[in-house]
């Protein structure tokens, strides 16, 4: 992988020499590293650090990494979240995967073990961190903040952006307007569910989608983007 300067790590453990550890390898491995010594710190530092993996202990004193989990979750991000535990039954690891942990990594591991898991959830989550990603018609490239669909880039604000990005990434999916509106204007927007409607709107008027075949309006369930 490359451009790994343009990842951002949130490394959370209650225990300084770990942290230590891992941010000193994953520095060196090029990756751009945040620490944090439990819970609380975390959720509050990853609202503006805004971290593409979280490497997630579990055993921390208040806040457990079961509770950080839920709430980093909560924020509607698409953070991938890997927790690391000296434990080892089986309905632990259900239970934060329950919670939204995108995988588990049971103490002692390897630090290669660690990076392979890493690359892995770039890989499936955040492909446009490292060059531009064709999607039926669409080409996006979150480098650059550019979506060309049929060849033509697309004159979006920024929450048009982020809402057509979100519907082509999940393609073929009924998207509720509730879902809409966590993930892309957070789960904080007091607005109107209107809102998206008229974001879908504009959205159509820019794709010339006058017969609504690129965007679906299902009634009663929300949209979908059709890509065949």
């Amino acid at each position: 992988m490359k451009n790994l300067g343009n990842v951002r790590i949130l490394l959370v453990d209650d225990e300084p020499h770990i942290l230590q550890f891992l941010e000193m390898g994953l520095a060196q491995e090029g990756y751009r590293i945040q620490t944090a010594p439990d819970g609380m710190t975390a959720v509050n530092l990853a609202s503006e650090y805004q971290p593409h993996v979280v490497i997630l202990d579990v055993m921390m004193p208040g806040m457990d990494g079961y509770e950080t989990c839920r709430l980093l979750k909560k924020k509607g991000t698409e953070t991938a979240i890997i927790m690391l535990t000296a434990k080892d039954e089986i309905d632990d690891r259900v239970k934060g995967l329950k919670l939204g942990a995108d995988d588990y990594l049971i103490k002692p591991f390897s630090f290669e073990e660690l990076l392979a898991r890493i690359e892995a959830r770039l890989r499936n989550q955040f492909p446009f961190l490292f060059g531009e990603v064709a999607l039926g018609p669409f080409r996006l490239d979150d480098r650059r903040r550019e979506i060309i669909y049929m060849e033509r880039v697309l004159e979006l604000s920024p929450t048009e952006y982020d809402l057509l990005r979100y519907m082509v990434i999940n393609h073929g999916i009924v998207l509720s307007k509730s879902k809409i509106l966590d993930a892309v204007w957070g789960y904080d927007f007091e607005g109107e569910e209107n809102i998206v409607e008229v974001y879908v709107r504009s959205l159509r008027d820019k794709l010339n989608d006058k017969s609504h075949q690129l965007i679906r309006t299902l009634r009663g369930a929300g949209y979908r983007v059709d890509l065949t």
